[in-house]
């Protein structure tokens, strides 16, 4: 009984929340460096895939439940997440005449959607309205996997299946039709190194990233869900002893 408590435990500690991914769709396994009780993120990957969502995917999609400052975690230092922040324009007021107005950003501020409403966003995407990606990949149910085959999925359409203008056809999107453009194409990002800039290393490292956003506290929520569980096992074990001792002259 205390072994499955302990499963139990375990389980509901290290579990994200997930939604089922639904429809028939095509995802692509892949072993990501955080998966598992002792994953953790990979900062240089989660580095590249700011930089891609950034040059790729800020145009159409916000991430306004992340401040500037949460960088830190990616590994910039405090001039960097200033100067970062410094490049989008944040409103703010209202001034002495009551008036909003324009500034830069500062490491305080939230990053900032690129419309200045959901009615604006709709009109600019043909009525339909990118999401915010704070939280995209925990979204769904294998999130990472639905994400990286998602941004890969873009194919023709197989032959004699129409796609209505506006719509693309994605393998792994429930009912094969979406409304966003193919983002990437390979090569879409200039990365410093040797990094893959291919669409499916691009994927990978936007997915890391993405799943930084969506659980930034991931690494430390792993550590101390382990260590509860071991301190717990240790307790059983002691109580244990505890207990043929007190109860040992008892026949």
């Amino acid at each position: 009984m205390l072994k499955r408590l302990f499963v139990a435990l375990l389980a509901v500690t290290l579990a994200g929340p997930a939604m089922a991914a639904g429809g028939d769709v095509e995802l692509q396994k892949r072993d990501w460096s955080f998966s598992g009780p002792f994953g953790t993120f990979d900062k240089a990957a989660m580095q590249r895939g700011f930089q891609a969502y950034r040059e790729v995917c800020a145009g159409c999609h916000g991430m306004k439940l992340i401040a500037f400052r949460n960088f830190a975690d990616l590994g910039y230092n405090n001039d960097e997440i200033k100067a970062i922040a410094a490049e989008y324009e944040v409103q703010d007021g209202p001034n002495d005449d009551g008036e909003m107005f324009m500034r830069p950003g500062i490491a305080a501020d939230h990053v900032p959607s690129p419309y200045a409403n959901d009615n604006a966003a709709r009109a600019s995407n043909n009525g339909a309205l990118p999401p915010d990606l704070s939280l995209i990949a925990k979204a769904r149910g294998n999130g990472p996997d639905y994400l990286f085959s998602l941004l890969a999925g873009y194919k023709e359409a197989p032959e004699g299946m129409t796609v209505p203008d506006g719509m693309y056809y994605n393998a792994a999107y429930p009912g094969r039709l979406i409304a966003m453009p193919q983002p990437l194409y390979g090569q879409d990002v200039t990365y410093s190194g040797d990094a893959d800039a291919s669409i499916e290393g691009i994927s990978s490292d936007l997915v890391q990233f993405l799943m930084w956003a969506a659980e930034p506290k991931m690494e430390v929520r792993k550590r101390i869900g382990v260590a509860a569980v071991f301190f717990l096992g240790i307790f059983v074990v002691v109580s244990y002893m505890a207990k043929r001792r007190v109860w040992a002259d008892v026949h």
